[in-house]
């Protein structure tokens, strides 16, 4: 018996990348994958960008990497050439400790991952430990060892951590088991992603998967496809869900972020996502535009210009 198999997505026409334009009033772009590969911009993003607030367009930019604070991905917008406001910019650090400022926290938090959840964190007034500062922390597990632990924490939040250790996942396990109603907080469960140019990386799916291991816990996760984010951008912009549109490089975050929020969404194939793993039959994720990448909108300028 022959095997059916799903078709292939086409890549959008002109006709429906200018239907796009017409009927969308907001972007949320993710950027590793869409915006940026590592430290490189994408050729012809700039221009996209561009063109798109030329059109009136509303630009986020919605990241789950968490290794830096929206200040930190300020700075790497500017260095790559891309004028983009601090108020665009949604980081899944930033969304860690916006969570925690929403249900008012008053405790400690130890932190798995980077500077950006600690400057985040700052920001909002919350005392934290962890973090980059126990990078170099070791357990020899000699005869009667104890690892004593802060009872005051409450939370611990785990972000993608190029440091992190046995240390590390201990201590966080303590909390969690031991500190009575301590939250488990992910930045974000993404199985891979790219922090250079040249190849994916195991990305902070590895760490969360190692605390669930050890605690039996899943955790609240704050970045996408949470709708934490979208909740919180779209609170001021009084728009249809389907005048936001979702550009991004992952069905299994940003495309199901964009579904899980009514959002029209586009995946593009500049990053994670490949045509294989679009079309697969084990594919149950269905994005409602295709690019190649982001600056085969600039295809049709000249077009909606002129019309």
């Amino acid at each position: 018996m022959a095997t059916c198999r799903a078709a292939a997505r086409p890549i959008a026409t002109n006709q429906q990348k200018a239907d796009l334009l017409l009927k969308v009033k907001c972007f949320i772009f993710d950027c590793d994958g869409v915006i940026w590969l590592g430290d490189k911009v994408i050729e012809g993003v700039p221009e996209t960008l561009d063109m798109l607030r030329e059109m009136g367009k509303k630009v986020f930019f919605v990241t789950n990497n968490s290794t830096k604070s929206r200040a930190g991905y300020m700075s790497k917008f500017l260095s790559l050439g891309l004028d983009v406001k601090a108020e665009e910019i949604y980081s899944s650090s930033y969304a860690a400790a916006a969570y925690l400022e929403s249900i008012n926290f008053q405790k400690k938090v130890y932190v798995i991952g980077e500077t950006g959840i600690l400057e985040e964190l700052d920001l909002k007034g919350i005392s934290h430990l962890g973090g980059p500062s126990d990078a170099d922390k070791k357990v020899t597990l000699k005869s009667g060892e104890f690892m004593d632990h802060a009872h005051d924490v409450g939370a611990v939040v785990v972000g993608f951590d190029r440091y992190v250790n046995y240390y590390k996942i201990q201590y966080a396990t303590l909390c969690i088991r031991e500190n009575p109603g301590c939250l488990f907080i992910a930045t974000n469960r993404d199985a891979v992603t790219h922090l250079t140019d040249a190849q994916e990386w195991a990305g902070n799916g590895s760490m969360v998967g190692a605390i669930v291991g050890s605690t039996k816990r899943e955790p609240i996760v704050v970045g996408k496809p949470s709708d934490f984010m979208l909740k919180n951008i779209s609170a001021s912009l009084g728009l249809a869900p389907d005048e936001i549109c979702m550009v991004g490089d992952r069905l299994d975050t940003d495309i199901m972020f964009g579904k899980n929020g009514g959002l029209t969404t586009a995946l593009v194939l500049s990053g994670v996502t490949t045509p294989e793993v679009l079309n697969s039959p084990d594919n149950k994720v269905s994005p409602d535009l295709v690019l190649n990448k982001l600056p085969d909108l600039l295809s049709i300028k000249a077009a909606l210009v002129s019309a």
